[in-house]
Parts: structure tokens; C-alpha cells; sequence
């Protein structure tokens, strides 16, 4: 679908804000009003309430290539051949050889240089009179590398051959027919491993492009840990840059990371370990996700999460495995060591570049602690056999080295008071699009007093969620109106999944789908986008009177940029009637100023509706200008929609604060 359908549906938006719209000629039917309601705010210091400065935020989980494939950036997938196992011969997937059985032979051996990565590729060159081409292996990365024209990708790769050789490594199309750079390497002689870096500039782009090293003439060369990444990830961090640039639009507060599931893993033996996936990038072994079922060298390891949270400026919230998977416990009686290991990761993070964790942090760029205030001891573990036990052991530790971290209980408390200490309890909800939005109100008569509510994951899923609907956005909204009205209890909270790579839909929707040079945010992503200025902000009561109120959702608050001060008036309309709605505020300590407030809203032609690599823009928010802006008026909410008004107040930020 084009522009025109886009200006179409654009049109049919503004129209909608009634009063907004002067120069607009609309229908009748884009006019009709069913609904009457009339929402007020009562915004006086003596009720109004401060909103967390960390309620929202972002929670990461290495599921459908989010970070393998994903935000990380490394081009090659299975850089060390290692995910075949340490057995060899073994599986090279997805290297695959350019040649005969007659011009190579090509097989894994453990002659490698790195104490934790043992597997190494062994190529053998068997041609008197090879190919013009060349024989050897490729890589095609994770569905294909995006190689774009005049961007420079540093290629890294470790040798051995007993004789000199020369080799070409090569950036091509998928077939190999088309090179769009290329650099030749000599391998000498020698028994040692050497370390090769080359640059590669572009001279042309493939989205599907792949890594190709060949030689031409007989020997033997051994080749280990092979990494491409290209020269302009986010801050030379290795992330993504587009990607990352969408999650600094959100303005998230908090990272949540590294899953989810994937922290468990189905056995413990394939569960994520922090200790593998610090260090040089060559000495890190890897291992395989057997949840979401893929390879993942680690190269995205708990120094780059803590980094990212750095670079986002979120507050790391670390989860850990305390013991428990999918399918194997370790018993209390024997989980001292995984207590250890916590509070060394925990050392890394926080000590002291002197301190013996600290200082390989330190060792690896970062001497400067990462303020690690929130941990979450485990994933979804809390009707586990041994989780309450394993829990306090983790707890008592923690709480006695580092008395200022606050806990995170997987066990739910809302309903309840828990039978352990805590900080906060992990509160998770995946549902249709009606019993979310019904959920608005789960946590209002929660108790006040004991541990915070932590909603790490929530979105709507199955048939009402597609590949990520406006009905799955619009009733996330509510339920996030409700986390706002009671953030005394309501710490924090962050959608699920944050990526999905097209190429790997395991689960579905998610807020942002990118394949290798693509991306576009979901309905759910532009949602976010509505309450990134609510951490820290100031809520304040508001009644709604409708007979159509039970559709109705929505929140007031007071936000601040740099310069001014807005009250933003959020609504959600999850029915299928547009709706007068007569807004008024009581309270104010100034003026509502016209000049400077704006609409923005979020609907569509149909409340299934998605966007796609096809129409990316098909279901995003349309800001305009409100000219009519006032203490009192009148607004007209579209069917199936999210709309803000931010009203600017007319005082300074100053006056506002005091």
C-alpha cells in the first residue's frame, strides 16, 4: 500500500479531532458521533501524586534472534564453529563449502589456540589448478549479511598453516557471483596462531550478501573465531544503531535482561552463564538456547547488557538463574555455589577496579562500577520445588553485601501478601485483547504496604494480537492507564518480546520486527511511545461520566521537557463508536496555553490492522497542532483509537515545580 492510502488514512484522523480541524472538509460518516462522555482532572498540589521515575521501561530476551542476528551486530553466525558441539567432526552450519570433493576437504578438529573453544575448522586445498574462484568456505550470516555501498567492516579471523599460503577473504551476493570487496592475506608458514585484521570497504550493497575465504592453491590452512562486524555500530559498543535508536525513543528508565526463559533454560546445563559470556570475545564458548532453540556465541554478554543499560540510560535490572530450568533443580542444600557465582557477577558489575571481579571489568574498558540496584532471582520459577528455599539463600547473601539492591521475587503478590522478604514481585500477564483491558484495574485494591509490583511482561497474544494489531496496542494502553493510577504499588513495567527478526517468528507479536536491514515498530511499540514521558511525572485523579465509559480508559499527568511544562490527557477508545468528549481541569496553577499544545493519535481503518516491512507506517501516531486548547472543550475520539493532548501550561517549569 502507498502514500496515497497513508494520506488517506491521515486525513481521516485529523478529521476525527472535530474541533482541530478547520480547514479539513470531512464526510458525514467521518463526523457521526454516537457517544457522549465527559472526563475531569482535578490537578491540585494537595492530590496530586508523583509516578516513579522508573515505571517504565524495556525488558530484552534472547528469543527470535533479538540479539544473535539482532541488536548485536556481529555479521557471522557461528563465528568459532562451536555450535556443532565439542565432539568433532561436527555439524559448521551454516559455513558451507565453495568447491568439489576433488578441489577441498574441509572438517573441525581441537587444535585450537583458545583453552575454551577448542574447535577449529581445518582446510585442506586439493586443486593443482583451482578455479579462477578460488575454493574454500562462506558464511551467509544470519539470513543473509547486509553489505551496504561505502561502509568499512573490520574482519577478524585467527590461522595457522604449516606453509605459506595466501588467501582472499571476500564480501559477495548470495550466489558468490558479485564481489563487493575483497582482500587478499597471507598465512605464513608457521605453527603458531595468528590474528588477521582487514578492513573491507563496500562497493555496493546486497542485503542478502555473504563471507567468503578461498584460496587457490594446495596447503592446508586452520581457521578459528572469524568475526565481521561492520565500523559503525552504536557508540563502537557493537549494537545495531538503528535498532538501538528506537529504543532510545522510548526514553526507557529500566533494561530487564537477559530473559525471560532463556535465563532458565529447558536444563540447566544449556541455562545463559554470565562468567562464559564475559572476556575476550574468542575465549567465550557460547552455548545453545534450548528454550527458543538456537546457537548464540554470547558475543551479547552480561558486559554488553550492562553497557547497553549504560548507553540507553536505564537502570540494569539483572535476572538470574537461581538453580531451576524447565526441567532440573538444583536442591538447597547444594545451591551455595550458584549463590557464589551471583554475588562475583554482582562484584563485576559494582566492585572495584581493584577488586578481583571488578578488575576484569575493568580489563575489559569499563573501570567505573555499573550501578546494579535491581535484581530478579529467577524467571517464572515460583511454583518450583526448591524456589522459596534457593530464594533466601540468594536473598540473605545479597542483602548482606550489597544492602542497597532491591530484590525481585517471582512470586506474584498482588492478590496476597508473600511468605518471603522481598523488594518487589515479578507480576507476568499474556491474554486477549478484552481481559487485558479489563485488567486496568487489577492492582487498585492491591495492599499499599509490602513489596512493589514489578509487570515485567505483559501484551496481548493470540488471535486478537496477529503479527501486532491495533486492538493488541489499544488494550495494552488501558492496562498501562491502570499501572499509572497505581504506581505507589506499580514500580515498574515493560512490554514482551521487545525484537523478533522476521527470519525467526517464534513468538508473536513483538514491539519491533527487523530482518537484516530493515525495521519497523508494531502498534504496541507506538503505544509506548504515549507513556514515555510518565516515569517521574506527576499523575492526577480524574472521573469519567459515560454510559459508554465501560470502553473508556484513561490518565492524566503533568510532564516537563527541558522548558515547559504539559498536562497530557491520555485516552484510550476501545470500542467501535467515536465519542464527544467534554474534557475539563480544576486545579491547574497557571493557564492551559494553546500555543504549543498538541493531538496525537493513534487508529486506523481497521482495529486488526498491523504494519509491515510492505507498510510500515500504516498504524502510527498523527500529531497536530490544538488551536483550541483549554481548561474546558471539546475533543472527538475516534473508534478503536489512542489519543494524547498535551496541553502546555502557560507558567514556567519553575512556578510549576513550586
Amino acid at each position: 500500500m502507498g502514500s496515497k492510502e497513508t494520506l488517506c488514512r491521515t486525513r481521516t484522523i485529523l478529521c476525527f479531532l472535530l474541533l482541530f480541524c478547520v480547514s479539513c472538509k470531512c464526510s458525514a460518516s467521518e463526523f457521526e458521533i454516537t457517544q457522549v462522555a465527559s472526563l475531569g482532572v482535578d490537578a491540585s498540589s494537595h492530590l496530586a501524586r508523583k509516578i516513579p521515575d522508573t515505571l517504565f521501561g524495556i525488558f530484552f530476551e534472547e528469543i527470535n534472534h533479538a540479539g544473535a542476528g539482532g541488536i548485536w551486530a556481529e555479521l557471522v553466525s557461528n563465528r568459532g564453529f562451536e555450535a556443532g558441539g565439542p565432539h568433532t567432526p561436527s555439524n559448521i552450519e551454516p559455513w558451507s563449502i565453495i568447491g568439489d570433493d576433488s578441489s577441498i576437504f574441509v572438517g573441525t578438529d581441537r587444535t585450537s589456540c583458545f583453552r575454551r573453544n577448542k574447535v577449529a575448522l581445518r582446510m585442506e586445498v586439493l586443486c593443482d589448478n583451482c578455479p579462477a574462484v578460488g575454493v574454500g568456505i562462506y558464511n551467509p550470516g544470519f539470513w543473509g549479511m547486509n553489505i551496504e555501498d561505502g561502509k568499512t567492516y573490520n574482519l577478524v579471523m585467527h590461522a595457522k598453516s604449516p606453509e605459506m599460503i595466501e588467501m582472499t577473504v571476500s564480501l559477495t551476493s548470495s550466489d558468490g557471483l558479485r564481489v563487493l570487496a575483497s582482500a587478499a592475506i597471507r598465512v605464513l608458514g608457521r605453527s603458531n596462531w595468528i590474528k588477521l585484521d582487514q578492513k573491507l570497504v563496500a562497493q555496493g550493497t546486497d542485503r542478502t550478501s555473504r563471507l567468503q575465504i578461498t584460496a587457490k592453491t594446495k596447503g592446508v590452512v586452520w581457521l578459528d573465531q572469524v568475526s565481521l562486524m561492520p565500523s559503525d555500530t552504536y557508540n563502537g559498543h557493537g549494537f545495531r544503531t538503528e535498532l538501538i535508536s528506537m529504543l532510545l525513543d522510548l526514553k526507557p528508565r529500566f533494561l530487564r535482561f537477559p530473559g525471560g526463559c532463556f535465563v532458565e533454560g529447558s536444563w540447566l546445563r544449556n541455562a545463559f552463564r554470565w562468567r562464559d559470556s564475559i572476556g575476550p570475545w574468542e575465549e567465550r564458548p557460547g552455548h545453545y538456547g534450548d528454550v527458543w532453540n538456537y546457537w548464540t556465541d554470547d558475543g551479547l554478554g552480561y558486559y554488553e547488557f550492562l553497557q547497553l543499560s549504560e548507553d540507553l540510560g536505564a537502570a540494569p535490572v539483572w535476572v538470574f538463574n537461581n538453580g531451576i530450568s524447565h526441567h532440573d533443580e538444583v536442591d538447597t542444600t547444594a545451591i551455595a555455589p550458584f549463590v557464589k557465582d551471583i554475588l562475583d557477577s554482582l562484584e563485576f558489575a559494582r566492585g572495584s577496579a581493584e577488586s578481583t571481579w571488578g578488575s576484569v571489568r575493568a580489563a575489559m574498558g569499563h573501570p567505573e562500577p555499573f550501578p546494579v540496584k535491581y535484581v530478579a532471582i529467577g524467571n517464572e520459577d515460583c511454583g518450583k520445588e526448591n524456589y522459596r528455599g534457593n530464594y533466601l539463600k540468594f536473598y540473605n547473601a545479597i542483602r548482606e553485601a550489597y544492602p542497597d539492591i532491591q530484590m525481585i521475587s517471582n512470586c506474584d503478590g498482588s492478590s496476597g501478601p508473600l511468605d518471603h522478604p522481598a523488594d518487589l514481585y515479578d507480576f507476568h500477564v499474556y491474554t486477549g485483547s478484552r481481559a487485558l483491558f479489563s485488567m486496568k484495574n487489577t492492582f487498585d485494591n492491591t495492599s499499599r504496604s509490602g513489596p512493589k509490583a514489578f509487570v515485567s511482561e505483559y501484551a496481548v497474544t493470540g488471535n486478537d494480537a496477529g503479527r501486532g494489531s491495533l486492538l493488541a496496542s489499544l488494550a495494552e494502553a488501558a492496562f498501562l492507564t491502570g499501572l499509572e493510577k497505581n504506581s505507589d504499588v506499580v514500580h515498574m513495567a515493560s512490554y514482551a518480546p521487545l525484537f523478533i527478526n522476521d527470519n525467526d517468528r517464534t513468538w508473536n507479536p513483538d514491539a519491533i520486527v527487523f530482518n537484516s536491514w530493515q525495521q519497523y515498530g508494531t502498534p504496541s511499540y507506538w503505544m509506548q511511545k504515549f507513556f514515555r514521558e510518565s516515569s517521574g511525572a506527576t499523575i492526577h485523579p480524574i472521573t469519567i461520566s459515560s454510559s459508554y465509559s465501560g470502553s473508556l480508559a484513561a490518565s492524566v499527568i503533568t510532564w516537563h521537557d527541558d522548558e515547559n511544562s504539559f498536562l497530557r490527557v491520555k485516552v484510550v477508545n476501545f470500542g467501535p463508536d467515536a465519542v464527544s468528549l467534554t474534557f475539563s481541569a480544576t486545579g491547574l496553577q497557571g493557564s492551559i496555553n494553546a500555543l504549543g499544545s498538541t493531538a496525537t493519535v493513534l487508529t486506523s481503518g481497521s482495529v486488526m490492522d498491523e504494519n509491515s516491512f510492505a507498510n510500515p507506517n500504516k498504524v502510527v501516531p498523527v500529531t497536530i497542532e490544538l488551536r483550541n486548547a483549554s481548561e474546558e472543550m471539546e475533543v472527538t475520539l475516534p473508534p478503536h483509537s489512542l489519543s494524547a493532548f498535551d496541553l502546555a501550561l502557560a507558567q514556567s517549569r519553575l512556578v510549576a515545580e513550586m
